[in-house]
């Protein structure tokens, strides 16, 4: 029988919060109001005063003395800077990852990836075939530190994929190189893997900036 896991209310409204702002619904830098969120989730102000607490140290929100809670504001600085980290964090568990992990296994779980990628219907489903796909290579990283410091920047990178297919839309423009990438970890190259991400990475960063102005110019005409 499987053991079935208790969700905490916490932990429920956190998942409902921290995937609002994810996916922009909450925009960058909107006010978070407790007193509506009670009424919406019909519970006092404590375990929502405890998700916020958690999303502030997930960095996903900042708190203010006599401003309240607000979803993270971006700057084409803050981009490049979690687009920097993201890729010298991904770059280390793609080396530790080709050292140590089967290079078969991981091959064929990329592909998966890359083909669930090519048939979504959906910019989340594109978005979380992104994410596990970058995450083969946590998986088999060996290395709970290096995954634990992927975490903490884990919402702010989920953020800007949101951001970039609201602005792109259903492109799959990266399509191609996610094979390469496949075929490159069949091959034991980790060098051409990392190769493949920082360029996908040094073009996604520009069209990231745009697509910030644009939020920011759109909620300007609001």
């Amino acid at each position: 029988m499987a053991v079935l896991k208790k969700i905490s209310l916490v932990d429920q409204i956190y998942d409902q919060i921290r995937t609002n702002i994810i996916n922009l619904t909450y925009p960058l830098g909107s006010k978070i109001n407790v007193n509506e969120l009670q009424e919406v989730f019909e519970v006092s102000s404590t375990p929502l005063r405890e998700a916020i607490t958690r999303l502030q140290v997930e960095g996903l929100v900042t708190y203010e003395s006599n401003v309240g809670a607000r979803v993270i504001s971006l700057t084409p600085k803050d981009i490049q800077d979690i687009q920097d980290l993201a890729l010298t964090l991904h770059s280390a568990a793609i080396r530790f990852a080709m050292e140590r992990g089967d290079y078969k296994k991981m091959a064929d779980e990329i592909e998966r990836y890359v083909k669930n990628y090519k048939n979504a219907k959906s910019t989340d489903v594109m978005i979380k075939n992104v994410f596990d796909l970058i995450g083969t290579f946590y998986r088999y990283c060996g290395n709970d530190r290096l995954d634990a410091n992927m975490k903490v920047i884990q919402g702010q990178q989920l953020i800007l994929r949101h951001l970039y297919f609201s602005y792109m839309g259903m492109s799959k423009r990266n399509t191609a190189d996610y094979e390469s990438i496949a075929e490159a970890v069949l091959q034991g190259d980790g060098g051409r893997v990392i190769e493949i991400l920082t360029n996908i990475y040094n073009l996604a960063t520009p069209v990231l900036i745009e697509a910030l102005a644009h939020q920011e110019q759109s909620a300007h005409k609001k």
